[in-house]
């Protein structure tokens, strides 16, 4: 009787033991993603397949416009940086002088930089030349650009954004925003605006198609095979910024964005991934 009462208490005891051990918190890694208002879905969309895929990571996503990732990644305040545009010299310099290193940046998807009009505007084309005038301000009327004698209502995107700054390199020249054009924090704010006023028109990524129309450029069509053999005249590349060579959760998850299973993600998102999928 001994014997088995001294069994019973030793199988109690690791029964507790087992208890005790199951009960241990996993242990999680975590990664924070900042920066681009024009990534923000998309870089969501990757977090949510990848954490889907890999329980044991937890990603945390937020927009605010590139500059304010580039400035969360000086900070040490993100993991990664997204950014629809390169930095500037005193953002590297920033950088360097905090780290020692310009960082790294990775290519992980192409996008064209598209122009939003009410679908129920007549003019659905223009030139690079126009697109200037119009948010100089030089260009006042639709009638115009054979459309409606209405007034036309530029929006931009705020300074904070890097689609503002791509836009004013590469269709102002590197010259101002007329003082008179409406300004929103996000893609979808222009979005709303150009879908609400019909004489309104706007800017930002490929991957935003609800109530709006996305305008043709010198006669080219946003897509994904003009975007990809760079015949639509604003393409980009988007990307991700680290402070240095990235390891651990943070390198796996760039590593399986840039993957075919990554890069078909990016495509569903609406997007154009790096190279053509074969599905």
């Amino acid at each position: 009787m001994k014997f088995k009462a001294l069994n019973i208490s030793l199988l109690f005891l690791i029964g507790l033991l087992c208890i005790s051990c199951s009960s241990k918190p996993t242990q999680v890694a975590t990664i924070k993603i900042s920066g681009s208002d024009t990534m923000l879905n998309l870089t969501e969309h990757l977090a949510k397949e990848y954490m889907k895929l890999n329980p044991g990571v937890s990603i945390y996503v937020k927009g605010g416009g590139t500059r304010a990732g580039i400035q969360d990644l000086i900070n040490d305040e993100t993991n990664i940086c997204t950014a629809s545009r390169l930095l500037q010299p005193y953002e590297a310099k920033l950088l360097a002088d905090y780290y020692g290193t310009l960082g790294l940046f990775f290519l992980i998807a192409k996008d064209a930089l598209t122009i939003y009009v009410n679908p129920d505007n007549p003019v659905k084309n223009f030139t690079i030349a126009q697109l200037k005038e119009i948010y100089m301000c030089k260009i006042k009327n639709w009638k115009e650009l054979g459309g409606n004698d209405e007034p036309v209502i530029p929006i931009i995107r705020n300074p904070n954004s890097g689609t503002h700054l791509y836009f004013k390199e590469h269709v102002l020249e590197d010259e101002e925003y007329c003082v008179s054009v409406t300004v929103e924090s996000t893609t979808e704010d222009v979005i709303e605006q150009v879908a609400e006023h019909v004489n309104a028109i706007g800017y930002g990524g490929i991957g935003f198609t609800d109530n709006i129309y996305q305008a043709s450029i010198e006669g080219i069509k946003p897509s994904e095979e003009n975007a990809r053999n760079d015949s639509y005249p604003i393409t980009r590349y988007l990307h991700f910024f680290t402070q240095k060579t990235p390891t651990g959760a943070v390198k796996d998850f760039i590593d399986w964005v840039l993957t075919p299973a990554g890069q078909n993600v990016i495509k569903e998102s609406g997007y154009i991934s790096l190279w053509e999928l074969p599905y």
